[in-house]
């Protein structure tokens, strides 16, 4: 509450001053306030004597009623306003759910905000976002299969193990329709390719790890499965320079193993909510179609640098963004941050 403080004491300063100018205790009080900011290091608390002529004076009172009355105000707003947090939770089909931060009113900026505003029957309220108790990491090793239902974004995963052709195309719309996608690299793939990577990750996309040889990670070696993600995640670290959290088992095949090595290597397994199927090259409106009617918040979409995702992509991203829903990255749909941020935003 120092803030508040502050402000209180400004206020009731500019009060007085006007009726105790040639006061004995104010000139006292404002000799004390001068040896304070003179001698008192800045991290010291806040603290002056209030002179008892002060306190004795009307506008001391009239100040003190008029901030409890603010208190109370915005108080009570802030019971209307309050959105629960959301914690992430263990779904039978989906698995790990992702938890969503709730919002309420800070109540001791907003009384300091609206104090120093000083205008008459309008409160300035500040926002922030409130985190659940539980999230995904507190969940343990499971997978992650889409977003909190109430948060309004969903994500293009690109997995890239073969099509580079048709990447330029795809990356030309992403940019012409300012969406960010996350793209998993097939480190074999990405050992050959490290310019494209490059080119994409200058675009501003999410760069992530599709372990290396496109290998069923459930019927391999626990120790074949630790070095598929290794080698790819040691790539992105030291030819591109990114510091990747996220792991796309090639083809969606897993066993409790593989997601157990990837939190080792502090990787969080992601799979898909729709998949268009795109290798298998359905005429691009069916995607556009499937899309239209099964996207929900939190979905991820699956898809991969093929003919008929690059003919159906311009298309895919306005029907999503036609039902007012975000596109983001994959981490920005599983964090647990609001949609639209709101953190210290005055309402």
């Amino acid at each position: 509450m120092k803030h508040v403080q502050v402000i209180v004491m400004t206020c009731l300063f500019a009060t007085v001053m006007l009726v105790l100018q040639s006061s004995e205790s104010v000139q006292t009080f404002i000799q004390q306030a001068k040896q304070h900011s003179t001698n008192v290091p800045a991290s010291s608390p806040f603290h002056l004597d209030i002179p008892s002529a002060i306190k004795a004076n009307a506008g001391w009172s009239k100040l003190q009623d008029q901030t409890a009355m603010l208190q109370e105000q915005i108080m009570l707003e802030a019971e209307k306003r309050r959105i629960a947090p959301i914690n992430a939770r263990l779904d039978r089909v989906w698995k790990a759910i992702p938890g969503y931060n709730g919002v309420e009113v800070d109540i001791e900026k907003s009384l300091a905000l609206t104090l120093e505003r000083q205008s008459p029957g309008q409160l300035h309220l500040i926002m922030r976002e409130v985190p659940p108790a539980i999230g995904l990491d507190q969940l343990g090793s499971h997978p992650v299969y889409k977003g909190n239902p109430e948060k309004p974004m969903v994500a293009l995963m690109i997995n890239v193990a073969w099509g580079e052709q048709f990447l330029p195309k795809m990356l030309s719309i992403l940019e012409k329709e300012n969406v960010r996608a996350t793209f998993f690299f097939d480190g074999s793939w990405l050992k050959k390719n490290v310019p494209t990577a490059q080119i994409i990750k200058d675009k501003g996309h999410e760069l992530s790890n599709h372990a290396y040889s496109h290998k069923n990670m459930s019927q391999i070696s626990r120790d074949l499965a630790y070095q598929e993600i290794y080698k790819t995640q040691q790539l992105l670290e030291k030819e591109l320079g990114v510091n990747n959290v996220l792991f796309a088992p090639p083809s969606g095949d897993f066993n409790q193993a593989t997601v157990d090595i990837a939190r080792e290597q502090k990787l969080r397994t992601i799979l898909w909510t729709l998949d268009t199927v795109d290798w298998q090259k359905p005429v691009p409106s069916t995607i556009v179609n499937k899309i239209s009617t099964r996207v929900e918040p939190g979905s991820l979409i699956l898809m991969h640098p093929t003919s008929s995702s690059s003919e159906a992509l311009e298309r895919m991203i306005k029907v999503i963004k036609n039902k007012g829903l975000q596109l983001g990255t994959v981490s920005e749909v599983i964090s647990t941050n609001r949609v639209p941020k709101v953190e210290s935003a005055e309402q």
